[in-house]
């Protein structure tokens, strides 16, 4: 299948590198670009794009508001959303995170994880710069007002594992190595925690984490925590 990707962001040579980076891989195909966020939103109804890769500051209607408007649960053209910025702890990512979108990346993580953060989207998953994955999420707990309740039903051992493997980065594969379980496993584990928790994404794990001050050894857990 090819992934239709629509570009939003206010710089020309954002844009060009984007596409540059998206079109040299074979499943993904960028069908539009917009300079601003009410551009994007009308190209994104009329071209119907898998994924929306949005820079937060736009003139206008900037990516926050775009990413509100794309992932609403009564959108009438919904999209996943990228959302890309320029600085590492920049705080509006927070609020992007709560708009529902599909992950953020810095603008200089790199052209493997941008095509990466594209595929991992579609999959209903969500990839965050390694940069920035730790200090956001500590800075989002030292924020909250008070924990949020425990998930009814509560977690399982090895779900909470893998919770916290998800809240220090890993990837499926990767979680997998760790705790000798196949990456289609991880997947469906995921999903049972991602309904527990009513979260849309694997960023709503790792958020949930931190919130909760779950990120500590679990019965069970093998290898230090990073």
């Amino acid at each position: 299948m090819t992934i239709r990707v629509l570009v939003a962001d206010d710089q020309d040579s954002v844009r060009f590198g984007f596409r540059t980076i998206l079109t040299a891989a074979a499943d993904i195909e960028v069908v539009g670009e917009a300079a601003d966020g009410e551009t994007a939103l009308a190209l994104t109804r009329r071209l119907r794009p898998d994924v929306v890769i949005a820079d937060i500051r736009m003139p206008g209607l900037d990516g926050l508001e775009l990413t509100r408007r794309l992932c609403a649960a009564d959108a009438p053209v919904s999209a996943r959303v990228v959302v890309v910025t320029t600085y590492d702890l920049d705080a509006y990512v927070h609020t992007a995170l709560r708009h529902g979108a599909s992950g953020f990346l810095v603008k200089h993580a790199g052209p493997a994880l941008l095509t990466e953060a594209v595929r991992a989207a579609v999959a209903g998953d969500a990839l965050i710069s390694p940069t920035v994955t730790v200090r956001l999420l500590r800075e989002l707990s030292r924020t909250a007002v008070e924990p949020a309740r425990k998930p009814e039903p509560p977690l399982s051992d090895r779900e909470r594992e893998i919770v916290l493997l998800v809240a220090d980065g890993l990837t499926n594969p990767e979680i997998g190595a760790k705790l000798y379980i196949t990456p289609g496993t991880v997947k469906t584990h995921l999903a049972s925690i991602q309904r527990k928790l009513k979260v849309r994404n694997r960023v709503g794990i790792a958020h949930w984490a931190w919130e909760t001050r779950t990120r500590t050894r679990t019965p069970g857990a093998s290898g230090e925590q990073r």
